[in-house]
């Protein structure tokens, strides 16, 4: 076991994964820029919660990025080539990320809505067809052996993009301009260009390499389709995954959109929140998202995703030990860190099981569909956690929030059945 970590823990030290890692910070730190940090700019500009609220659809192309993916994978990126289809389109989408939120910098929310309104979709829009190059060069780019880190270095990655963004861009908000804070944001997006420019292209699959059709019939057929029915014949057992994918982070989901309502119901105060919950919440996800990593290595992919399903559902139960411990600090400091190390613990394996699936010549494709998929239970079938919430106790709401996990547990079951039947036979 010692041997095994230590192999584990020279994963993380090679150059591939490192590359890996900064790609996530590019990724995660224009999120923050649509969304928390813009609502506090939005708020001191007296814009109205009305229209603040609004902002929330400028997130739409985060959802819907795999209606273009297919053309990132297909289509050679425009003026850059030559620096082949994941590091050119890589480098297009962070120019348009530059002058997006550049765009941002220079408006005045209080004057301008609609403005500010346009610049944050345009942020969202090339963050999403960022997110979908990067993850595609995250496959690409890994051995099979190096998946496992790959996933964990990913969302550090992205936590600490979404760092620097939110509490990094506050703190600047507090001695600088909005305008300079976000031109700052941009100079980030700017370096990031930098190591596109270092980094290596992944090899082309062979498939690939095929000239396009010259017709427009055939080329919707290769670019449009092709890769989604290539995904159903690979996988005979399409439709179970992908109900999986869905119901996998459900229970997490429909617990945590209440959370926040549920600590300041049994008497935290918001700083006790932002305090505990923010965080050693975060800190409690790393931890998690490394033992993930570790236990994709040692145990493979579905068994990973069973032990940290199973994990991700046993901690609901912390909430309601805190439901009857009532505004207890310490009961409340364990109660996040169980939560959110067992979210890192299952998020590590769901991500190496969704970049397990993408072939690698429609990753991009193939990954930014799974990914939506998977935000469907954060996106919808979540929402009706308050409603459930209003019919029952919050001891009970949590306990039914474990059991919503069980059929995900079920699905995992039945396709750990299927995945050995051809060992067997």
């Amino acid at each position: 076991m010692p041997a095994a970590f230590g192999r584990f823990l020279e994963t993380y030290a090679r150059l591939p994964v490192l590359i890996v890692l900064l790609l996530g910070i590019a990724s995660g730190l224009p999120l923050a820029l649509t969304y928390s940090t813009l609502s506090v700019w939005l708020t001191e500009a007296g814009v109205s919660r009305t229209q603040i609220a609004l902002f929330a659809l400028a997130g739409t192309p985060y959802i819907w990025k795999f209606a273009w993916a297919p053309i990132m994978d297909a289509v050679p990126p425009p003026l850059f080539a030559e620096l082949g289809r994941r590091r050119g389109w890589m480098l297009l989408t962070q120019i348009g990320l530059i002058f997006a939120i550049l765009g941002a910098a220079v408006t005045d929310p209080a004057q301008s809505p609609t403005q500010i309104a346009l610049a944050a979709l345009g942020i969202a829009f090339f963050s999403a067809s960022q997110d979908i190059v990067i993850d595609a060069y995250r496959i690409e780019s890994l051995a099979p052996q190096q998946q496992g880190a790959g996933s964990a270095v990913t969302i550090y990655g992205y936590r600490l993009g979404m760092l620097i963004s939110g509490a990094g861009a506050l703190y600047l908000a507090e001695v600088f301009s909005w305008t300079i804070v976000y031109a700052a944001m941009a100079a980030i997006i700017a370096v990031a260009i930098l190591l596109v420019l270092c980094i290596p292209e992944p090899p082309l699959p062979e498939t690939a390499k095929a000239p396009p059709p010259r017709d427009l019939n055939g080329w919707v057929q290769t670019t449009l389709i092709e890769p989604f029915r290539s995904f159903i014949l690979s996988q005979p057992r399409w439709l179970l995954i992908l109900l999986f994918v869905v119901l996998y982070k459900l229970g997490d989901a429909v617990a945590g959109v209440m959370t926040n309502p549920f600590y300041l119901a049994i008497g935290f105060s918001k700083s006790d929140i932002a305090t505990i919950s923010k965080l050693w919440g975060l800190i409690a996800t790393l931890v998690g998202v490394f033992i993930g990593g570790w236990m994709v290595g040692q145990m493979g992919l579905l068994k990973a995703l069973l032990v940290g399903g199973i994990l991700q559902a046993a901690s609901n139960f912390v909430f309601v030990w805190q439901a009857y411990a009532g505004a207890d600090l310490a009961v409340l400091s364990v109660t996040v860190f169980v939560e959110n190390a067992t979210a890192g613990i299952g998020t590590a394996p769901l991500v190496a099981y969704l970049s397990s699936l993408s072939q690698r010549q429609y990753s991009a494709t193939h990954y930014a569909l799974l990914s939506a998929f998977a935000a469907t239970a954060r996106s919808f079938l979540a929402s009706g956690g308050g409603w459930l919430s209003e019919q029952m106790s919050w001891a009970w709401f949590f306990i039914s929030s474990a059991l919503v996990a069980v059929p995900a547990l079920l699905l995992l079951l039945v396709l750990m059945r299927y995945d050995r039947k051809p060992e067997s036979a």
